[in-house]
């Protein structure tokens, strides 16, 4: 969202066929749960776009009102529900009766609940483990990212700013691959301890460095072959308007373009630079063109996560990529090796 605008629409588009599916297959309605937008946003009328017929939202997403809504809805309506993080009470938050009185309101609103929300499916929410119906599924979304993740081996990029927030993740994806690339951020960490290297002001993980070249021992232990970047735009200061300095991508590109060719499946999360900024944003186009032309030739390729999303909405690649995952969060922990409680939540009739 800015100003009050949709600017990726794809998380909505994602679910439409889930929608369709329940209409085409004797739902006399649908009822849409989210997280999404700002109060009295744009997003009905995305969904009618998207859908091609009238989407009634409501102002709230529990209460009496709603209740009455969806207790006995037009045939073939679709009703949209405020934005359920409006409420503390989604997030586990409040008092537990008012917890309680709010996962009983959200349970009256169907007969079947359907799960479509990947992307939140890491976080044991209300709408993810709290609604109480005899029938449960997951919608093709969810099912689509589930069986994406679990084709092994393949090739990891992670980017990303923080190193403290992919440890875990290159710990667990060093028993997975076969190369991982690490750029972004994230580099500036192996870059120090491995090669002494001057990194300014960039980001520096003091704890993290201390298990850098554990991970190092570990990936050599597996076979895995770590590619870290060679080469780097700097400048004065962070500011997109800052001044750089000269540094060639010469040699780095191709180097990580070397490692996308013989790939057979990718998984890439995270950007390998200041991506939203022009004078920083080469690398990370290059690598995306880089894998654009792997998909091209067969490869399984998966976009993973917010920020690596947005760069293919940037760059117009969302259909040139296999699969660009909704949501970074519960990409990352699936392939850490994690239990999602909203899938979790599906067998737990």
């Amino acid at each position: 969202m800015k100003n009050n605008q949709i600017t990726n629409n794809q998380r909505i588009k994602a679910t439409v066929l889930s929608i369709k599916f329940c209409l085409d297959n004797g739902a006399k309605s649908v009822v849409l749960m989210s997280h999404l937008g700002q109060p009295d946003g744009p997003f009905a009328v995305e969904f009618k776009s998207l859908l091609g017929k009238d989407v009634l939202f409501l102002k709230d997403c529990v209460g009496p009102e709603v209740e009455k809504a969806c207790a006995n809805p037009a045939a073939g309506s679709v009703i949209l529900l405020e934005n359920l993080h409006f409420h503390v009470e989604e997030e586990g938050k409040g008092k537990l009766w008012e917890q309680e009185a709010f996962r009983a309101s959200l349970s009256t609103l169907g007969n079947v609940y359907v799960n479509g929300a990947f992307g939140t499916a890491h976080r044991a929410h209300s709408s993810m483990v709290g609604v109480s119906l005899p029938q449960k599924a997951g919608g093709f979304l969810m099912k689509k990212e589930l069986n994406y993740f679990v084709k092994r081996p393949f090739l990891a990029i992670l980017g990303g700013a923080k190193f403290a927030d992919k440890i875990h993740l290159i710990n667990n994806m060093l028993d997975k691959v076969n190369e991982m690339i690490i750029g972004g951020g994230t580099a500036f960490t192996f870059l120090k301890v491995l090669n002494n290297m001057e990194t300014g002001t960039s980001l520096f993980d003091e704890e993290g460095a201390k298990i850098v070249k554990d991970l190092m021992s570990q990936a050599e232990k597996n076979g895995v072959k770590i590619t870290l970047p060679i080469d780097f735009v700097t400048a004065e200061k962070f500011d997109e308007n800052a001044k750089t300095g000269q540094a060639t991508v010469a040699s780095g590109i191709p180097k990580y373009a070397e490692t996308v060719t013989w790939a057979k499946q990718i998984v890439w999360n995270g950007p390998v630079g200041v991506f939203e900024w022009e004078a920083f944003a080469q690398g990370t186009k290059a690598l995306m063109d880089e894998v654009v032309k792997a998909t091209s030739r067969g490869c399984t390729t998966i976009i993973g996560g917010g920020n690596t999303a947005t760069c293919c909405a940037k760059w117009n690649t969302e259909d040139k990529i296999r699969h660009v995952s909704t949501r970074g969060g519960a990409s990352l922990e699936l392939l850490d090796g994690k239990v999602l409680p909203g899938v979790d939540a599906l067998g737990n009739i």
